[in-house]
């Protein structure tokens, strides 16, 4: 599926977390072409390295990036990347990160200092960011000043509930993410 020739902005940017927040997910759900995927299956090798504690159902993990597209107007377009969620994969980081406007993070509320070392990184690489607070099944809504809170963050940071297995909320998430950019763009 090809770019409408009246695209003229296109905006790199990535969708990161700790490992097993969602991010595939998310990419997936809101892609409108076919996601790149580089999730490959959970194996024995990597017990000493993930800690599969809190996703009990996870198989698969990503070990590269995702990528996949979503036109927001018939001027701009995301360019979406995720990043693999465990600390051995941080390299990709840098150059992931190179080019992108922002940055999406999601978070689990159940899993919350999990996250610090994602925001450590989306920080040190200088991205722009929004917090999308990803729901799970049983897991309680908490107040997003709680989460906020929990996770030291400026109150100028949007922060938004979102599920990421949902096109609408997901894109949604993104969305606030996107504002929060034009905003800064002022």
């Amino acid at each position: 599926m090809y770019l409408d020739s009246g695209v003229s902005t296109a905006v790199k940017v990535l969708v990161v977390g700790h490992f097993g927040v969602g991010k595939t997910t998310c990419i997936r759900s809101i892609s409108e072409i076919e996601p790149l995927s580089t999730e490959e299956e959970i194996t024995e090798a990597s017990v000493p390295f993930d800690d599969l504690s809190g996703t009990p159902d996870k198989t698969t993990t990503t070990v590269a990036m995702d990528f996949g597209r979503l036109t927001l107007s018939d001027e701009v377009v995301l360019y979406l990347f995720g990043t693999p969620g465990q600390e051995r994969f941080k390299e990709m980081w840098e150059e992931l990160s190179r080019g992108a406007l922002g940055a999406l993070v999601l978070v689990d509320p159940e899993r919350l200092s999990e996250s610090f070392p994602v925001l450590d990184l989306v920080e040190r690489f200088g991205l722009t960011y929004a917090i999308g607070v990803n729901r799970f099944e049983g897991t309680p809504d908490y107040p997003l000043e709680e989460v906020r809170e929990a996770l030291n963050l400026s109150a100028d940071t949007p922060v938004t509930h979102c599920d990421v297995r949902d096109q609408k909320s997901a894109a949604q998430a993104l969305i606030t993410l996107v504002e929060h950019l034009l905003s800064l763009s002022d």
